[in-house]
């Protein structure tokens, strides 16, 4: 293990802010892992785990405790049938295991291509992108439990999935030690369930693709919305799409449509996807968009992404401070126009919108 003190938390995230940590400690391995969570624990030490830092929010002030960052290693295949399994420490680079899984003719992950971060976080958001969801193809979550102090094996039923949520969303009991996929033996992608994305291959809706299509499609599309992490692209400096979809049943969907009948005309409706128990999931950049706020809104130097309003970015010499007030007048001005509440995709450590 390597272990650092007053390091700022701004190299390690995406967004490129947060203050410094009071320790920070790399884990290799699972034991590493294990060992510096128990000895936090045992010490009544704050914990922070850290993965790629693609989805973080952390305060100016920093964390005043121990932050411990995956930096485990390792992917293991084997056949079973015609699918395979494919078994991935929690600190392999999400993308890196994508490449892997499409270089190799393992089919399921294709649509992910293309986001930042580790692969430990997947299960804990839910990571889903163009249709596909992470909870399609994981079979099992090997976590360790900080309340039982032991490994546990979690079925997809145990963790609880949901809309970029699960059982290990807002709570610090499970920390991810390794994710098994199922994935299968093809050179073709999983049937293209998003409407963009087949139109971008020239296949129908449902249709499948050759593998290397797919994920080269998502990354460029993903990168036109400045949704690949770029040195050389400013409007990639985020953590990605900062609010959720709204997802809103009958009676508040309801209102919005009315809401948006009132501003813009009958022939105007909010976009509609029907989700679980009679719920419809509705856009948050088309609210965030129609609410007023463009791409590129904002003089500071925390502002909307150029190239998607649900991304926003640090243009260079922002604060945790200032991006927490931007994005709270983003949210505020949608709930005046519309009346729906949007929430925030990214954990926030120390900050609260």
């Amino acid at each position: 293990m390597q272990q650092q003190s007053a390091l700022d938390l701004a190299a390690h995230t995406t967004l490129r802010l947060g203050g410094p940590a009071r320790r920070m400690v790399d884990a290799a391995s699972v034991d590493e892992l294990v060992t510096t969570i128990t000895e936090a624990d045992d010490q009544g030490e704050p914990l922070l785990v850290l993965g790629g830092g693609s989805n973080l929010v952390v305060a100016d002030a920093g964390f005043h405790g121990t932050v411990v960052r995956i930096t485990s290693r390792g992917m293991t295949a084997t056949d079973a049938g015609d699918a395979v399994r494919l078994v991935v420490a929690a600190g392999e680079p999400w993308d890196d295991v994508v490449a892997h899984a499409v270089d190799a003719g393992m089919s399921g992950l294709e649509c992910l291509s293309g986001i930042p971060g580790s692969t430990g976080a997947t299960p804990i958001q839910n990571v889903g992108a163009y249709g596909a969801s992470v909870e399609d193809v994981i079979t099992r979550v090997r976590v360790w439990d900080r309340a039982e102090r032991r490994v546990l094996d979690l079925a997809p039923v145990d963790c609880r999935f949901g809309y970029r949520t699960s059982v290990f969303k807002h709570a610090d009991r499970h920390v991810v030690l390794e994710v098994e996929f199922e994935l299968e033996r093809t050179s073709l992608s999983a049937p293209i369930r998003y409407a963009e994305l087949a139109r971008r291959l020239d296949v129908a809706v449902g249709e499948r693709a050759p593998l290397a299509a797919v994920r080269a499609t998502v990354i460029e599309l993903r990168r036109g919305k400045g949704m690949v992490v770029d040195p050389d692209d400013p409007d990639s400096t985020s953590a990605g799409s900062f609010f959720t979809n709204p997802i809103l049943d009958a009676e508040a969907f309801a209102r919005l449509e009315q809401a948006v009948a009132q501003r813009f005309g009958d022939d105007v409706h909010p976009p509609a996807w029907p989700d679980q128990d009679g719920r419809t999931k509705t856009s948050a950049a088309w609210l965030i968009e129609r609410a007023g706020f463009a791409r590129g809104h904002g003089d500071g130097s925390i502002g909307l992404s150029r190239k998607h309003t649900l991304a926003v970015v640090n243009r260079g010499g922002g604060t945790t401070t200032e991006l927490v007030e931007f994005a709270r007048s983003i949210r505020d001005g949608v709930y005046a126009t519309f009346g729906v509440e949007l929430h925030p995709e990214p954990t926030l450590v120390g900050v609260a919108i």
